[in-house]
């Protein structure tokens, strides 16, 4: 069809009086029509084709613009071919519209690629398990690969030389490109690594002090990771900068489920002592205490009847129940009956070594929520709780003096 077209066009030019720029100049007015035919109906049609069909693939290659670029190689082609069939025609002006016509199918062929990759890309993150291995860079090496290829075909073109004149030479300047590229070549590693070691995907939390990200991956690309920090500000970071410093990578925490809480209480030191009696019975009817006291006293009676000897009454002979140990039993039974605590991750409280600064008691486990507000709402609970109930085990948060503690002192004086 294309060539009945085209012998018909030589027959109308070859037919047509008067010089030869008169028909060089129907030939561009052709190839200009065509040109315009296709870009106000033809793709026009092909958006109206998009907005009535619910297919999101399609939607993707039209936003990419790859049959847009493709239907610009008609004209390009029409010209390329009907530049023959001018009558009289200067050979070394011929040569030149040919050798322009092939340089420019070149670049729209190489866009053409472009739009073909963007597009495979846009329908690969339609898939559910994208985000985990993410193509991006892949794409970006692709794309700068056919450019490269394509100034090199086009300078070939234009200068009449054949491609391989070139490429023969390319040798001599690797130095230059390795130089050129020498950050993209890096990114490159780092991105294949990142990649293939599943170290980072889009939608993780991410922390890299040395550049300021603390915040969601949100785009990985050949050359930068992009961070959306909380404060909605952005992080660029070269990629191939996480392989030469260290970063953490919160997504266990969110696969887990559950984020961590790892707090000290700091008991001031001399509030620490032996609880009488009476404070023992008064916090056995705490019905989270119950059956702890429960046991512990029935193991203490048996351990001291069994080891007082001759000296009962010293109480160093003795075992004895401590309102430190006692609060400690108090908040492990009212952690593990939280009801936003994760039962099935790790749950301890523990006595650090004493400081200046008192007895430091780590509380340690988890929220059932990763969500950051909820977990400091629920952090926050708890130690409002257990501050408020210091003070019935006999106990004191230790604070260093303040301005008022100072007033009262200097009162009693």
């Amino acid at each position: 069809m294309l060539t009945d077209i085209l012998q018909a066009i030589h027959g109308w030019l070859t037919s047509v009086e008067g010089e030869t720029i008169t028909a060089f100049t129907i030939l561009l007015t052709l190839s200009t029509t065509v040109h315009i035919i296709i870009r106000v109906w033809v793709i026009r049609l092909l958006h109206k084709l998009d907005e009535n069909t619910a297919s999101e693939w399609y939607a993707e290659i039209i936003k990419a613009k790859l049959p847009q670029r493709a239907l610009m190689m008609v004209p390009l082609i029409f010209l390329y071919l009907g530049i023959d069939f001018v009558p009289g025609l200067n050979e070394a002006f011929e040569g030149f519209v040919t050798r322009l016509t092939a340089s420019l199918m070149i670049l729209v062929a190489a866009r053409v690629i472009d739009a073909l990759l963007s597009s495979v890309h846009a329908i690969y993150r339609m898939m559910p398990k994208a985000d985990q291995r993410p193509i991006k860079s892949y794409i970006q090496l692709g794309k700068l690969i056919v450019y490269i290829f394509a100034l090199i075909f086009i300078i070939a073109s234009l200068s009449d030389q054949s491609p391989w004149y070139f490429l023969s030479g390319i040798g001599a300047i690797m130095a230059i490109l390795l130089l050129v590229f020498r950050d993209t070549l890096l990114s490159l590693v780092a991105s294949v690594q990142l990649t293939n070691n599943d170290l980072i995907r889009i939608g993780d939390w991410i922390e890299m002090p040395n550049f300021g990200a603390d915040g969601d991956v949100v785009d990985i690309s050949l050359n930068t990771v992009r961070v959306q920090n909380f404060d909605k500000t952005f992080t660029v970071i070269p990629t191939h900068k996480f392989l030469d410093h260290s970063f953490r990578n919160w997504r266990g925490m969110s696969e887990a489920g559950g984020r961590r809480i790892m707090r000290s209480l700091h008991i001031d030191l001399s509030s620490i002592r032996f609880l009488n009696y009476k404070e023992i019975q008064q916090l056995r009817k705490t019905h989270l205490l119950g059956s702890y006291i429960e046991g512990k006293m029935e193991e203490i009676m048996a351990y001291n009847e069994k080891h007082l000897g001759d000296n009962p009454s010293v109480l160093t002979n003795a075992r004895w129940l401590t309102n430190v140990g006692t609060f400690r039993a108090y908040v492990i039974e009212y952690l593990k009956r939280h009801p936003r605590s994760k039962k099935d991750l790790l749950m301890l409280v523990r006595q650090l070594e004493p400081t200046g600064h008192g007895l430091p008691l780590q509380i340690y486990v988890f929220t059932n929520t990763t969500a950051w507000a909820e977990y400091e709402a629920i952090q926050a609970d708890i130690f409002d709780h257990l501050l408020s109930i210091l003070p019935e085990f006999g106990l004191r948060v230790y604070q260093q003096p303040t301005g008022e503690d100072f007033k009262m002192l200097s009162r009693r004086g």
